[in-house]
């Protein structure tokens, strides 16, 4: 593993461990109770990330404002291409690309990166409305961008990162040299009729079951030495998307430990929805202010529960663009994870487009 200091001062650090500060009474009783820490979080990861056969440097990108992302870049020394940037969905972290990182390094640089508030990046207070927590996000993606020294990018999010890449894409087009959706979430106006309405994973209805309106994966904290069961019983099909890599628990373990931390990114993103499934802000309704010349390709699930009439909406929407939308079969919302060979095929070609 390749651990990289600082090579420019105040841009990399070593990678310690960002371990939170309680907060109240509650926060300092909470850790005993709760069987997680930035510690055993690294050293889970640290099992993903040993599969990469390519050359890859782990590392803490310094923010001026304090904060740090934690960045893994794989084939650092390919850089005759515009490089790959892959942001993950809600709950994730690096660690979930481990199917992807080394077919998609074979001809040009990768880097991915915990966003704000998620996995081993601080965990700073977001601004409780939903303008001010995407914008947040956004700026969070820029500094960084800009801290690394990458000109131009084609941009990947999943799911939730795809709603940021967007809203990345529209204040700073001219960094951005495709734009890849994969299962975005947000784009939709939430429908008045609920028979129009798509039902949310069953893991989801059976949290909302327990917490109600608490935030979305609350659960796994107030579970406290239950949690990592409660992964594994709520989410078995991690284990099954991964088994190649992995005979045990740990993805089930990688994902309890990012989600049983100090939850900033997932109020961040509780403050952003209307429900699980929508945005307070749709990306559908601000879409058309990306700029003409930056292209877009949308890959979806066939099987997914995200509304997938959502690209040709695009493509409506922009008439006068490159707008590409497409369902990759048997995927459903973890398209990357679910169909990996074809999913890298088709971002590869994509890439190959660029250059």
């Amino acid at each position: 593993m390749g651990w990289l200091s600082s090579t420019r001062q105040g841009l990399f650090t070593m990678a310690d461990d960002l371990e939170q500060p309680p907060q109240g009474w509650l926060s300092s009783w909470l850790p005993a109770w709760r069987p997680t820490s930035m510690s055993q979080l690294k050293n889970v990861e640290a099992r993903i990330l040993q599969c990469l056969q390519n050359k890859f440097l782990a590392r803490y990108v310094s923010l001026p404002n304090q904060n740090k992302i934690w960045t893994v870049t794989v084939s650092p020394e390919l850089r005759d291409r515009t490089p790959l940037v892959m942001v993950h969905g809600f709950g994730g972290g690096v660690g979930l690309w481990i199917l992807n990182m080394d077919s998609l390094s074979a001809r040009r640089t990768l880097h991915t990166f915990d966003l704000l508030g998620f996995g081993r990046s601080s965990r700073p207070t977001f601004p409780r409305d939903p303008e001010g927590a995407e914008d947040e996000f956004v700026t969070s993606i820029e500094t960084w961008r800009e801290t690394m020294g990458i000109p131009s990018m084609i941009l990947l999010g999943h799911s939730l990162g795809g709603f940021l890449a967007t809203s990345y894409s529209i204040k700073y087009p001219e960094r951005v040299k495709h734009l890849i959706l994969v299962d975005p979430w947000g784009f939709p106006l939430r429908p008045t009729d609920p028979s129009e309405i798509r039902a949310p994973p069953t893991w989801f209805k059976a949290v909302v079951s327990v917490l109600g309106r608490s935030n979305p994966l609350a659960v796994l904290r107030v579970a406290g030495p239950w949690g990592p069961g409660l992964v594994q019983r709520f989410r078995p099909d991690f284990k099954r998307k991964f088994a190649d890599f992995f005979e045990d628990d740990t993805m089930s373990e990688y994902i309890y430990h990012c989600n049983a931390q100090n939850p900033s990114g997932e109020t961040a993103f509780k403050a952003m929805m209307e429900s699980f499934g929508w945005a307070r802000r749709p990306m559908l309704e601000r879409i058309h202010l990306i700029r003409k010349d930056v292209p877009i390709t949308m890959i979806y699930g066939a099987n997914t529960w995200i509304d997938t009439s959502t690209g040709k909406k695009v493509k409506m929407q922009r008439p006068d663009s490159y707008v590409r939308d497409m369902e990759i079969e048997g995927a459903s919302h973890h398209v990357y994870a679910d169909q990996p060979h074809i999913f890298n095929s088709v971002v590869e070609e994509i890439c190959d487009s660029v250059d």
